[in-house]
């Protein structure tokens, strides 16, 4: 009777496990998370961390008022090159074993990746660009000077204006919200401790 049971148990457990599995969630017997420690290499971790922090003191600075607007275009422009160079190092450094998911999981994750890519490029370049239209070139902390380039027009600094403080940056946003998000559910609602892969 009692062993009846217990396959009876374990068969409930396969079903619903089945049904899991479809939405991406995994269970087993055990319920202990499978963890995944390997962790990307020092240099894409220092890429990541000061990444997020050139790009939230960009932010904060803008926040500020116009008085700290070539702060935030020397924060912004420091930004695209260290993007340029972030992209440049996932070319050389091996990241760590893809973890098992569901294929649209994983489908999700290579786009959102992708897009904050394209964001974090489009961003700090849209800026260049109202910058320059306005007839402005862009200084890095006074240590390199980046001339307007292109000739003064109005309605293109406006056009580049609008796509600077708007689609991109709020796609931007919401991508980033995705990540933050995605990275906390791998962290405490899956438990494989995704999350120490970029400590």
């Amino acid at each position: 009777m009692v062993l009846k049971a217990i396959n009876l148990y374990n068969g409930k457990l396969l079903i619903i496990n089945r049904h899991l599995k479809t939405f991406g969630i995994i269970m087993n017997h055990t319920t202990t998370p499978i963890s995944h420690t390997d962790k990307y290499s020092l240099a894409t971790r220092i890429f990541h961390w000061l990444g997020a922090l050139l790009l939230l003191t960009t932010w904060i600075a803008i926040e500020q008022g116009d008085e700290f607007i070539a702060l935030h275009k020397s924060l912004g422009a420091s930004f695209l090159l260290w993007t340029v160079l972030r992209i440049a190092n996932r070319f050389v450094s091996k990241a760590p074993a893809p973890v098992p998911a569901p294929t649209w999981q994983t489908a999700v994750a290579h786009i959102t990746h992708l897009g904050l890519y394209i964001a974090m490029l489009a961003l700090p370049i849209t800026g260049v660009l109202m910058s320059m239209y306005g007839g402005r070139g862009v200084s890095i902390f006074g240590i390199v000077d980046i001339p307007a380039m292109l000739s003064p027009d109005r309605d293109m600094a406006r056009f580049f204006n609008g796509v600077h403080t708007g689609m991109v940056f709020y796609v931007l946003v919401f991508l980033v919200v995705a990540h933050i998000g995605a990275a906390l559910y791998h962290q405490f609602i899956v438990k494989d401790n995704l999350m120490a892969r970029m400590k």
